[in-house]
C-alpha cells in the first residue's frame, strides 16, 4: 500500500483513519482504537501524518 498522507480524527478511544496516495485516491478510511493504531501505522512505509489539535493529539502526538 503506497499511502502518501494519512489524517486522523483523534477522539478519546477510536480515531478516524483516512490514508491517500499521490494521486489523492483513497487506500485508508477505518476507525481504529487507541490500542490499534500505532500498529496500523507501523504497517505502512513512511507518510505524512497530519493530527487535530486538542488534549488527546499531545498524548498520541508522544506515543513512539
Amino acid at each position: 500500500m503506497k499511502v502518501k498522507t494519512i489524517g486522523i480524527d483523534l477522539a478519546k478511544d477510536v480515531f478516524g483513519v483516512h490514508g491517500v496516495d499521490l494521486r489523492g485516491k483513497t487506500l485508508i478510511h477505518k476507525r481504529v482504537t487507541r490500542k490499534h493504531l500505532l500498529g496500523l501505522l507501523a504497517k505502512l512505509e513512511s507518510c505524512l501524518v497530519g493530527m487535530e489539535a486538542c488534549g488527546s493529539a499531545h498524548h498520541s502526538g508522544r506515543a513512539r
